[in-house]
């Protein structure tokens, strides 16, 4: 079709003609509300409903605007992998980020996402990932301790949650903050709680009037930091690469860019593993013989309790390296994305017009039972080599894909490994009998309960 409708990534946008989606099938629900209530009650269920009832593309109306959901793998690679650039994540984003995480890497498109991307990277080299190995592994061995030392019933999410928090205060901050730590922690929390408030506006009172405060602090507290941190010049953190990090020209980073990624990747960093990891254990507390399975390929590695993780020892760990993915795929981090059309375009054989807002469904596609036999079983065995040739690529995105692959994923992959490490050579975790968890799935999944676990400690 012609694609001379187009829309500037870097510019405002209109969102198209209600009348000009209606070609494609689906059901806008409710005047106002559309399928708001629905998605946010069930919105596994509501996604897998919808594509029973019209196919792997269908019209919905969801947050006060008519969109298209697309499914499947073939559905991420055209969305994700965008080789023909005609999604925008910073008109996807923009909405529910915007405001609070504004121009993070997430939030930048194309050629300025490919520049901002590049002067990132340097801060997931080798050099500073051992540093923050080196960070990670001290304080996520000093926390294990506490738990093995206070054994019995735990909720097991607002503890990780605090752990995350406090290991991405240490390994992107530096741990010589000091005494500002609990200050810019709270704006943090402040700020990832607004992100996802139903109420949009700063009203006194609100998560989204908290969140705003937060994010004057941070910026404030970065912004003064940040000529300290290049006068010193030898930080090994996130935050001092950051601001040591250059633009291809040889440029140094803004104050407002290292401001903006660094709100962003400390968001990300903290929600996402939160969640992961959290997901993780609930299913090796469900699973005991994988629990003790991985117990013995950690056991094999020679270390002894309390001595530090390394790379090699931690890139050795495969068994828990697929049941790590396997709990990903059953609960992705991010169960949807959204991106916006720039430009006019066909899918399955029908017109989608510049402007209309899509999102893919990684949580969706990670439980299609044609790719994932049995989808609702816990079974890290789908991601040996010999079981996932054949697969196609985009059929596990819990990271994203394309250009916007999380620039983090070595970060959370190393963070998720030592983790495991610490906490199955000193604990055990196990589920009451008959207590079968409650998750919230969307924004974020999240026990809804907590996650009532029992350590019990391991000689």
């Amino acid at each position: 079709m012609s694609t001379q409708t187009v829309v500037s990534p870097g510019s405002s946008f209109t969102p198209p003609k209600r009348n000009s989606l209606t070609h494609i099938p689906g059901d806008e629900g409710w005047p106002l509300v559309g399928k708001t209530l629905d998605v946010l009650a069930d919105p596994k269920g509501q996604v897998e409903r919808q594509a029973a009832k019209y196919g792997l593309l269908y019209r919905s109306h969801v947050f006060g605007e008519t969109s298209l959901t697309l499914l499947g793998p073939e559905a991420n690679e055209l969305v994700l992998f965008d080789q023909a650039k005609q999604f925008s994540s910073t008109h996807g984003w923009g909405r529910i980020l915007g405001r609070l995480f504004p121009r993070g890497l997430m939030l930048l498109d194309f050629e300025e996402h490919r520049l901002h991307r590049r002067a990132l990277s340097v801060a997931f080299k080798s050099g500073p990932m051992k540093s923050y190995l080196a960070a990670l592994d001290r304080g996520i061995a000093a926390r294990v301790m506490q738990w093995r030392a206070r054994p019995g019933p735990m909720l097991f999410y607002p503890a990780m949650k605090q752990l995350t928090l406090d290991l991405a205060a240490t390994s992107f901050l530096g741990a010589d903050i000091g005494p500002e730590v609990d200050e810019i922690t709270r704006a943090f929390v402040d700020m990832v709680a607004a992100s996802v408030a139903v109420i949009r506006t700063p009203l006194p009172g609100t998560k989204m009037a908290r969140g705003v405060r937060g994010r004057e602090r941070i910026v404030a507290y970065f912004s003064e930091q940040i000529p300290i941190r290049r006068a010193k010049g030898d930080g090994e953190d996130l935050f001092s690469q950051l601001c040591a990090a250059t633009h291809e020209d040889g440029a140094l980073l803004s104050t407002q860019d290292i401001v903006d990624h660094m709100s962003f990747l400390m968001m990300a960093a903290h929600d996402t593993l939160t969640s992961s990891l959290t997901s993780f254990m609930a299913e090796l507390a469900a699973h005991p013989q994988w629990q003790d399975r991985l117990r013995g390929e950690i056991n094999a590695l020679g270390l002894r309790p309390g001595e530090p993780s390394s790379f090699d020892k931690l890139e050795a760990m495969t068994l828990t390296d697929m049941a790590f993915k396997e709990a990903l795929r059953l609960r992705p981090p991010v169960p949807s994305m959204p991106r916006r059309a720039v430009r006019d375009l066909t899918f399955m054989g029908y017109a989608i017009p510049a402007g209309t807002l899509v999102g893919v469904n990684p949580l969706f596609t990670h439980h299609m039972p044609g790719i994932w036999p049995d989808p609702q079983t816990y079974d890290p065995l789908r991601f040996t080599d010999e079981a996932q040739r054949g697969r196609h690529r985009f059929a596990w995105v819990p990271f994203g894909g394309g250009a916007h692959m999380c620039l983090g994923l070595h970060f959370a992959n190393m963070q998720a490994k030592c983790f495991t490490r610490h906490f199955l050579q000193n604990l055990s975790v196990s589920l009451q009998p008959g207590y079968t968890p409650a998750w919230q799935m969307w924004p974020i999944p999240k026990p809804k309960d907590g996650l009532r676990v029992t350590l019990t400690p391991v000689s």
